[in-house]
């Protein structure tokens, strides 16, 4: 048994249907399904996490790094493996809210992290865009993050397609600290 367990693993007979396909089981996922995380409320009092993240050190927070109106963070439920967002310390949901330092320091992060992303991991190229609202597919649509998800040439495997999930080969916290350490010097 592994020290993270508490119990021994069982056999689950009849569980599924047999196919040619074996199952990788990812539960870590249901948590965001379920909502964990997630604010009860659109003010940064409602326990909005963009808010709480800038209050626990680097490594407990996935900081990756801080900026005096901007940080850099690892998604904790990532499209793939290093993906990063760029979020204001202050609590804005629209990007026409942004203050000019704001918008500055956003898009000084965002090619940083760019650059990191390629020292680190070699990626090929970037999705990088932000969900304003709910309905445009935000998951914390009261504080405003934009996403920087690094690609890969051939990345789009079967996984994604026949699994409907990710395979991600590396701790988040091994990640950070990659990132952190690959990060370009001011």
């Amino acid at each position: 048994m592994l020290p993270c367990m508490t119990r021994e693993p069982e056999q689950q007979i009849g569980v599924g249907t047999q196919d040619a396909f074996q199952r990788l089981w990812t539960p870590h996922r249901m948590a965001y399904i379920q909502g964990e995380n997630k604010p009860s409320g659109p003010g940064a009092d409602d326990g909005c996490p963009f808010c709480s993240i800038p209050a626990k050190s680097d490594e407990d927070g996935l900081i990756v790094r801080r900026g005096e109106q901007v940080y850099a963070v690892l998604n904790l439920y990532p499209y793939n493996g290093g993906h990063l967002m760029t979020v204001p310390y202050r609590h804005v949901a629209d990007y026409t809210d942004l203050t000019d330092a704001e918008t500055a320091e956003l898009a000084e992060l965002t090619k940083q992290a760019m650059t990191a992303l390629r020292t680190a991991s070699g990626a090929h190229g970037f999705n990088i865009g932000m969900n304003q609202g709910t309905v445009a597919g935000a998951g914390i649509a009261a504080h405003l993050h934009q996403h920087i998800v690094p690609r890969w040439g051939g990345d789009t495997n079967f996984m994604p397609v026949v699994g409907h999930t990710k395979v991600l080969p590396q701790l988040l916290a091994d990640t950070r600290t990659m990132l952190a350490d690959s990060w370009p010097k001011a």
